[in-house]
């Protein structure tokens, strides 16, 4: 058996990374299929693990595309500049998550009787973080160096 090359490794690490992060969001979004017992209401924790697995599946997207398609090329405005975009989706999806939380969500931190809760502008403003960092990610792909560039 030979040994695997370090750029597979750290494809394979970014791959896993991703996969954690996906399996994460979705614990955080249905906790049930862990085998809590399901509550009403989103809380902190389950907020805090579904931004934490979409950062993680990001993050492992981005050193994916990196390391399988532009290994040996520095990145370049444009890629910087999506790197950026993913992670201002990223914090558009955890200041939307967490708007009650930090106290400019609909529900005032003084109304204890549901706080935190996850309401629909709230969901609706971090799926449009998330889609903000997956089009980063996307950005980061197509506007690699092309092969001319390259050389």
């Amino acid at each position: 058996m030979t040994p695997q090359p370090a750029r597979e490794r750290f494809a394979q690490l970014a791959i896993l990374t991703g996969t954690l992060g996906m399996m994460l969001a979705l614990i955080g979004l249905f906790p049930s299929i862990t085998g809590v017992e399901p509550r009403t209401g989103v809380g902190v924790l389950q907020i805090l693990i579904i931004c934490f697995g979409l950062f993680l599946l990001v993050f492992g997207a981005l050193i994916f595309v990196k390391i399988t398609f532009f290994t040996a090329t520095e990145t370049n405005l444009a890629q910087d500049i999506a790197i950026r975009l993913s992670l201002t989706g990223l914090i558009m999806t955890a200041a939307a998550g967490l708007a009650d939380v930090f106290g400019f969500g609909s529900h005032t931190p003084g109304d204890l009787d549901n706080l935190p809760f996850l309401g629909p502008w709230q969901a609706l403003g971090m799926a449009i973080g998330f889609v903000t960092a997956s089009l980063g990610v996307l950005i980061f792909t197509i506007m690699g160096p092309t092969e001319k560039e390259s050389r």
